[in-house]
């Protein structure tokens, strides 16, 4: 169906809409919260769409939107499929987005995106509220997991890639979904990062740093983005009109709908204070541009009444629900409201093994004093830890474990496979035995054998030691002031360190936290994240030199809590001792964005740049002795510009895979506007004047060559 048809459609549909038609389209109804009998009710009412319902009981509301209402329009059902179809115990669970961005590959992204739209799907849904577009800048935040990590340009294009596997190129066949970019916008940025705080935030920083990956969804053709909790200059995100209206739809060209998050409306009375009643605050956020209100079922009354007193204009609904029937229309929905997917698909073999190429593309290797990959003559390796064999804690957030509500006495759903039953797995097939302990607990008091531990590591050759984060320290309102290892950890690690057996450190976490000498200490440091079902598995054959791990940190490790905000593009002008940051800590990460090592190390040379192309190209070399991938990395820095601006900023990524030995030349072709910046009149502009380019192997000042070019 083509756009005029569609906008004929909407028209005449909107003229035969009541008033209380048009409010019910508005309206996102949660039906975990308000229970299955009131969700027919709404249904009845012309509810515009269902949150957090599965298979048949969507079915049947669906039949009961478009059988007992007089018009019959179909409604979308949403779910947070936010790293696969999660919350279906069968579904394919993928890496978390802050995993998968390590990859720096887009095909990852895109690849979650299509499996996950078919699942979705195939349970007869429309609709997933990811990608997550905000920044991981402040790592107490609980939500970081959800990131693509610290920076815009690389969150961008990871974001795009996602949104054009889950919608494809035709949103009314039967096996894609509805994307939704959230939280628009600097959710992320919440002061001290308590989540859904306050931000400290400008017009200017907006466009300069959290409006890129925004951008890049839009252009990809994202059909829906989602409003965020904060404020901007004590405005609530959700009654903001500038960004709403003025910046997403007149600037970016936005042309789905926007949806609040949970219960934003309710928010601004009772948390925002900034309207002394629900009636005030629906008036408010429809009239900025909010087109579906989440879960704040009380809007429905709310507007009618308001528009009835003259309070509010029902053209305001009008706009609202055009943008929402013209998706319905795209999707076909009238036709066809439910979507097809492809039964049989949930955990098929073509889904489990995408799973398992995001996880081995997801690992990290950050330190190794050459233990790894582990030699055939390995006759005895010791699983130590918390998180070695714990599902729950791999997984993450946002699965059947964790949401709509709290579940953790839920049985794990095979296939999986932890760190245990990975390493398990490789050491039997080499002949090797494997052993097993846990430890010690995450979190205090709930379990402690150290000792044990200590017993059963020390007769092995290497000792693989996995800690990190557990479900009751991730997501929202779950957020951390103290990063470093809780639990007795570190006390494991110093006690199975002291054995002086070789031992290799794995991260199974949520976010970077502040691992200190577990990581430093240790012949080797693997970073994992929450890698899906797989991703002990991945684990495993990285261990074995099965795979060659080449993912790169999306995000960087703090040193200690106190050390973060700690991303790599921050602004210059620290009043701080030369080469010094803290008086008692270096300025530096312990880890930095874009740092990975693998098993090959490559040397650059020869970067040249020609100033009126701006075309540029760097030697890259193989000088390991196993075929590797490496991210080649872009950055810029402008050296005089009229407003404060990073020490440098990513603006191009390229990988390349070399054999031993292997050179290649890899070339990047910029445009003027790859080293723009917003100027004070919130203008981006590319201004004349010196830069220089940097491209090499992470952010590192040290891992870059530099070349000095004019504008």
């Amino acid at each position: 169906m083509d756009n005029k048809t569609i906008a004929a459609r909407v028209q005449a549909l909107l003229a035969e809409m009541t008033l209380e038609e048009k409010a019910a389209q508005m309206v996102q109804v949660p039906v975990a919260y308000v229970g299955h009998e009131e969700a027919l009710r709404w249904a009845r009412l012309g509810a515009g769409s269902f949150l957090h319902v599965l298979g048949d009981e969507a079915r049947e509301l669906q039949k009961a939107a478009i059988e007992e209402t007089r018009l019959g329009i179909p409604v979308i059902f949403g779910i947070d499929a936010i790293h696969g179809h999660g919350l279906n115990d069968h579904a394919t669970i993928f890496p978390s987005q802050l995993a998968a961005a390590c990859s720096w590959n887009p095909e990852v992204a895109y690849t979650m995106g299509q499996v996950t739209a078919r699942e979705v799907a195939t349970d007869g849904l429309h609709w997933t509220f990811s990608p997550v577009l905000c920044l991981g800048r402040d790592t107490r935040w609980g939500r970081v997991d959800e990131t693509f990590g610290e920076d815009p340009y690389l969150a961008g294009e990871m974001g795009a890639a996602i949104v054009r596997g889950y919608q494809g190129d035709d949103l009314s066949d039967g096996e894609h979904i509805l994307a939704c970019a959230k939280h628009y916008i600097g959710y992320g940025e919440a002061v001290g990062a308590r989540d859904a705080c306050d931000t400290e935030m400008t017009y200017r920083k907006l466009r300069e740093v959290f409006l890129p990956p925004f951008k890049k969804a839009v252009d990809a053709g994202v059909a829906s983005i989602m409003t965020a909790y904060g404020s901007i200059d004590g405005t609530p995100f959700t009654s903001d009109r500038t960004t709403l209206k003025d910046i997403l739809r007149g600037e970016l060209g936005f042309d789905g709908f926007v949806v609040t998050d949970w219960d934003n409306v309710t928010s601004l009375v009772h948390r925002q204070h900034v309207a002394g009643t629900v009636q005030e605050a629906s008036v408010m956020a429809a009239r900025a541009g909010n087109d579906m209100i989440m879960t704040t079922t009380a809007f429905y009354d709310a507007v009618i009444e308001a528009v009835r007193a003259g309070k509010l204009e029902e053209s305001v609904l009008d706009e609202a629900v055009r943008h929402i029937l013209t998706i319905k229309l795209r999707m076909n929905l009238f036709e066809k409201p439910e979507k097809a997917g492809r039964p049989g698909c949930f955990g098929c073999a073509e889904h489990l093994a995408k799973a398992k190429d995001a996880a081995d593309k997801s690992l990290v290797l950050l330190a190794n004093n050459g233990v790894l990959p582990l030699q055939p003559s390995v006759k005895k390796v010791a699983v130590i830890g918390p998180n070695a064999d714990d599902i729950r804690a791999q997984y993450g957030d946002w699965t059947y474990f964790t949401h709509p509500k709290p579940n953790l006495a839920h049985e794990p759903v095979r296939p999986y496979v932890t760190v245990k039953e990975g390493v398990e797995a490789a050491c039997k097939a080499i002949g090797a035995a494997c052993v097993y302990h846990r430890g010690c607990s995450v979190l205090d008091g709930e379990y402690e054998d150290i000792a044990g531990a200590v017993s059963a590591a020390k007769d092995a050759d290497v000792i693989v030691l996995v800690v990190g984060d557990v479900i009751p320290q991730i997501g929202e309102e779950k957020d951390r002031a103290v990063l470093e290892l809780s639990g007795r950890q570190m006390e494991l690690f110093d006690a199975l360190r002291a054995l002086g057996i070789p031992l290799v450190t794995v991260l199974v976490a949520s976010k970077p936290l502040a691992v200190g000498r577990a990581a430093t200490d240790a012949d080797a440091f693997l970073c994992a994240f929450n890698g899906g079902m797989f991703g002990g598995e991945a684990v495993a054959k990285a261990l074995f030199g099965e795979i060659n791990p080449s993912g790169r940190l999306p995000i960087s490790f703090p040193r200690s809590s106190g050390q973060v905000p700690v991303y790599y593009n921050s602004l210059p002008g620290w009043h701080a001792l030369p080469g010094r940051g803290y008086c008692d800590l270096p300025r530096t990460p312990l880890y930095a964005f874009g740092e990975g090592i693998g098993y090959s190390a490559f040397a650059y040379d020869g970067l040249t740049l020609d100033e009126k192309t701006l075309e540029a190209s760097v030697n890259v070399t193989n000088t390991g002795s196993m075929t590797g991938t490496e991210t080649v990395q872009a950055y810029f820095s402008d050296v005089v510009s009229s407003v404060i601006t990073p020490v440098k900023q990513l603006i191009a990524f390229r990988q390349v895979t070399l054999a031993p030995g292997e050179t290649k030349k890899v070339s990047f072709r910029f445009a003027r506007e790859d080293f723009s910046l917003v100027n004070r009149q919130e203008q981006r502009v590319t201004e004349p004047g010196d830069f220089v380019l940097r491209i090499g192997h992470s952010s590192r000042d040290e891992d870059l060559l530099e070349a000095a070019f004019r504008l």
